[in-house]
């Protein structure tokens, strides 16, 4: 897999290609600051970009800008945000294209878990990580259209938001893939998603409490 990582730490940056290099990832560039993420993507066409939300130049959410722009100019490629704090902003309008990923920094240090997650953004897929999905549907409201979900299929939406398939599940939960299949058909109905295209109504299940409680 061949990487950008787009980080303005020197140390966290260099750490961090030393765990993607030693996990036999390619790291094409690194680089500190928003305009040369942009710059290294269009030179080294990566297979993912790894991106700090808050980067030069100002400092505020200058990778998660980037991130969208990088988007738009190459939409096959594989984007992972990472940040220190919960930002929600700029995640709905990413993860409706697939290969895009959202995690808080410590989860690099659960290197295999960060590893997996790595490797399902590149192949298209999301990986959310488990704060930012329970700070999103921690606070129901009054029009909140999760209100008719139980518990349990909050959890298994929950898991769902951060990419995992429905084994996955099944294994996170201690559940017979049966029982995940019955819940997952019972999130779709709730949320009033017909049938279809298996994936896109999962994109569409996190998209609804995304924009329900951003």
């Amino acid at each position: 897999m061949r990487v950008v990582i787009a980080e303005d730490s020197a140390l966290f940056r260099e750490g961090l290609a030393r765990l993607l290099e030693d996990a036999g990832c390619t790291v094409v560039a690194k680089v500190g600051d928003a305009g040369a993420l942009l710059d290294a993507v269009r030179e080294h066409q990566p297979e993912l970009a790894i991106v700090d939300i808050r980067m030069p130049p100002d400092h505020t959410d200058d990778g998660a800008r980037a991130a969208v722009t990088l988007r738009e100019r190459h939409p096959r490629l594989g984007i992972l945000l990472l940040s220190q704090q919960i930002e929600t902003r700029h995640s709905v309008g990413l993860v409706t294209r697939g290969g895009f990923g959202y995690l808080l920094k410590d989860r690099v240090f659960d290197v295999d878990d960060f590893l997996e997650a790595l490797r399902r953004v590149a192949g298209g897929g999301s990986a959310l990580d488990p704060e930012v999905v329970a700070r999103l549907l921690a606070a129901p409201r009054r029009d909140d259209p999760l209100a008719a979900l139980t518990p349990r299929e909050r959890e298994v939406l929950a898991l769902m938001a951060e990419g995992r398939t429905n084994v996955g599940i099944a294994r996170r939960l201690w559940l017979t893939d049966r029982t995940v299949e019955t819940h997952v058909g019972s999130i779709m109905a709730k949320l009033g998603l017909a049938a279809g295209d298996e994936d896109h109504r999962r994109v569409l299940a996190v998209l609804t409490y995304l924009r329900a409680t951003a």
